[in-house]
């Protein structure tokens, strides 16, 4: 008799721990691996955040908060969604969940009924098809590509819209690709999920801040999907607080209640430490934490200057987060110094394994012809790896 649930044995591992484990054993035998598998802002918490959190262990909140959070924090993000995305929301809106990912979890779990759909445009976070299997739906992938900067349109959308299509979870700015939609993207899309009134928009918002070009916009900004949108935030990007574990999702009442009655059965609230901490990181100007996006950029730069002279990678100037998404498909079905590359987790693997560059492959992300690097380290880190990269694959093709 088999001990594990159906339900667990459909999840596969995330990839993205699979080749970050696999680094750190082989640095653990002594190999230079030089990692750009998380997707992890290497700076340190701001000094404001980590004072803050002081403060709030010698106040002594060391008790359970409400299971949606305190609502101070709950009104810090109030304030934060009318000042930087021009929405409008009541703290009774606002879920504070042990993450953006368990923020997610939350409105799956209160959306989903077994064999309802969910649209997943390609690439997505390696988490969003798991995810829907965990809570019996079913992933609808809608394909995209390097030439499209890796977005669907309007007629895609509704092309993929049936009687069981429960939602539509996307990031915006992108997990793994770095593009994001435009508002005149977004609105095109919003017209047709305005049609179909059973259809809840899940927003992953996670990397807003982490943009070069301009402010992004939120599709719940669109009045036809306000009530159809669940926008979902937190603090690991934008503050390098990923360790803190504190996400939201703000959604229309009803919803909002049913996810706080998710997560009451579930974790009750978030630790209150990193709660009255990130009612400090919202409540300061963007622009004190922007000398970390101002740093990303020059990396993102360095990289891509880099990276356009890697023989067989296609590559686009990623326009926000902090990762690239090369189109490696050259190399699928040749052979590189007798490693047969199926797809781009073996090219990942060879990467890591010659060249002692981790990165992951796309196959988990729902494109097997590209691989995700992180720019999340340092310019010699990422200058070194773009060498050995470049030096490996120049003298691998049989």
């Amino acid at each position: 008799m088999e001990k594990l649930s159906e339900r667990v044995n459909r999840l596969g591992y995330s990839q993205t721990f699979v080749m970050s484990n696999k680094a750190r054993e082989m640095k653990a035998n002594g190999i230079d691996v030089i990692s750009l598998t998380l997707g992890e802002p290497d700076f340190d918490v701001p000094d404001n955040i980590k004072q803050a959190a002081f403060d709030a262990i010698n106040q002594n909140y060391s008790h359970y908060s409400p299971v949606p959070g305190f609502l101070e924090l709950r009104q810090a993000i109030v304030h934060k969604l009318k000042r930087d995305n021009n929405l409008e929301y009541k703290p009774s809106q606002i879920c504070v969940s042990n993450g953006a990912k368990q923020a997610i979890i939350n409105v799956l779990a209160a959306l989903l009924n077994d064999g309802d759909e969910v649209i997943l445009p390609n690439p997505y976070w390696v988490s969003y098809d798991e995810m829907v299997k965990m809570m019996g739906g079913n992933s609808v992938m809608l394909p995209t590509s390097y030439v499209t900067d890796f977005k669907i349109t309007a007629e895609q959308l509704e092309e993929a819209i049936t009687d069981k299509t429960k939602a539509i979870l996307f990031s915006s700015p992108c997990n793994p690709s770095g593009g994001y939609y435009t508002y005149d993207e977004l609105k095109s899309l919003a017209k047709v999920i305005a049609k179909y009134p059973q259809i809840t928009v899940i927003s992953d918002e996670i990397y807003e801040y982490i943009n070069y070009e301009t402010k992004t916009t939120s599709i719940a900004q669109f009045p036809e999907v306000y009530e159809q949108t669940a926008v979902i935030n937190g603090m690991s990007k934008a503050f390098a607080m990923t360790g803190w574990r504190i996400g939201y999702s703000a959604c229309p009442e009803w919803l909002a209640k049913a996810c706080e009655k998710v997560q009451g059965q579930m974790t009750s609230g978030a630790n209150t430490v990193a709660q009255r901490a990130s009612i400090t990181a919202l409540q300061a100007d963007p622009s004190e934490y922007k000398y970390m996006i101002d740093a990303f950029k020059t990396r993102r730069d360095l990289v891509y200057d880099l990276m356009k002279d890697i023989p067989g990678f296609k590559v686009v100037l990623p326009k926000a987060a902090f990762y690239f998404f090369p189109d490696i498909s050259f190399y699928i079905g040749k052979t590189l110094n007798g490693t047969e590359i199926k797809d781009s987790d073996d090219f990942a693997m060879f990467l890591l394994e010659k060249a002692h560059v981790g990165c992951v492959g796309g196959v988990s992300f729902g494109s097997p012809e590209c691989i995700r690097f992180s720019y999340a380290a340092s310019e010699e880190e990422l200058t070194e790896a773009m060498r050995r990269i470049k030096n490996t694959l120049e003298n691998s093709v049989n």
